[in-house]
């Protein structure tokens, strides 16, 4: 019997479909790099997640909103620096949300926060340095963020030349 034969309404009448499964492909090719002075060596990313204390005070967050964290961190300008604590919050790129875990340090920045390798992961992103970009999957397609190379250059510089007047985990034991 062939399919034309089939009585019409029968499950078994309709032809059967290949399965298809549709991948996405992050890459990276030299279109991505236009816009950039190559060669360099600008920073893109960091192995926690960061949040200064201008921001966390700025969310209206409490120093009761935070967790424990005593692991001591290096700052940008070399010092050592003793986090206020952590805390969890979502994080939305586009239409994904994340939850990210910051280390909250009373410490000088050109930044607000730094997120890192961990959010990075959690929210399926591959990072080209020599792209100066970082794409993850959204739904059904590629979305992608693209860094400011020159405002990373600002950023850095303006770390480096900062030249505190006191230490500033010290003046604020009090609390946030």
């Amino acid at each position: 019997m062939s399919v034309a034969q089939l009585p019409a309404g029968d499950p078994d009448c309709a032809p059967k479909r290949a399965r298809m499964e549709i991948r996405l492909i992050l890459s990276f090719s030299d279109e991505d790099k236009i816009g950039t002075i190559q060669p360099y060596n600008d920073t893109l990313g960091s192995g926690v997640e960061i949040m200064y204390l201008d921001l966390y005070r700025g969310l209206n967050l409490k120093p009761k909103d935070l967790t424990v964290y005593d692991s001591p961190l290096v700052s940008f300008d070399g010092k050592v620096v003793i986090p206020k604590g952590q805390i969890r919050l979502p994080v939305q790129a586009g239409l994904e949300v994340v939850e990210v875990d910051f280390i909250v340090v009373d410490a000088y920045s050109p930044y607000t926060a730094i997120v890192a390798r961990p959010w990075l992961h959690a929210l399926g992103a591959v990072s080209s340095t020599l792209h100066l970009k970082l794409k993850y999957p959204s739904r059904d397609r590629i979305e992608e963020f693209v860094g400011s190379q020159s405002m990373a250059r600002q950023c850095l510089v303006a770390a480096i030349m900062h030249q505190p007047t006191a230490d500033s985990s010290a003046s604020t034991e009090g609390g946030l």
